[in-house]
């Protein structure tokens, strides 16, 4: 009989037990199927990032000419340990413009160092997947008194294939726009 007590005893902190134990393998099962399943989505490339892994593809030296075939050129170099990209434009009678993209969260942050002294700031929000264009929108500017003075106001990048690329440079001056298109090709070697 003594046996039979002993057991009946413990039988109330057996079930709390195994109560306990059951609740532990729950808790870690759940644990693991939703960061597994999760996992890959944390990691999935966003818009922003596969964007600015096409900006990252430009790195090198391009030709080509504008809307009226005159010649202009344009570098892309990888600065600030890879995590912005320094373009360089230049074309005939024209001081260079230097534009840097960067990351900035869900988007891709555009500061535009311009001839006129003004350093318009813009952005892009990609949807996630392939990125075909980069769409650049006004956001404010350094230096610019007034929202009527003279400034590039949006920036459309299309990218044509690996070595051709299309940039729409929009000026806004008095509240009238005037697009500039330049139209690019990689120079020959410079595949990256």
């Amino acid at each position: 009989m003594r046996i039979f007590s002993a057991v009946e005893s413990n039988a109330p902190s057996n079930v709390a037990g195994n109560i306990r134990i059951i609740k532990q393998i729950l808790f870690t099962f759940t644990f693991v199927l939703l960061t597994h399943v999760s996992w890959p989505a944390t990691f999935a490339k966003t818009g922003a990032s596969a964007g600015v892994q096409k900006l990252e593809s430009l790195a090198g030296d391009w030709e080509g000419k504008d809307e009226r075939g005159k010649p202009v050129k344009t570098s892309f170099k990888l600065i600030a340990g890879e995590t912005a990209v320094l373009e360089t434009l230049a074309m005939p009678g024209m001081e260079e413009m230097v534009t840097i993209y960067s990351q900035d969260g869900d988007g891709i942050a555009l500061l535009h160092y311009c001839p006129t002294n003004n350093q318009p700031r813009m952005r892009a929000t990609p949807p996630p997947g392939e990125v075909k264009e980069l769409v650049f929108a006004f956001e404010g500017a350094g230096n610019l008194t007034s929202p009527d003075d003279g400034h590039e106001h949006k920036l459309v990048i299309e990218f044509m294939d690996k070595d051709h690329i299309t940039e729409h440079w929009t000026w806004r001056s008095n509240g009238k726009d005037t697009e500039t298109v330049y139209r690019f090709a990689r120079k020959n070697g410079q595949t990256k």
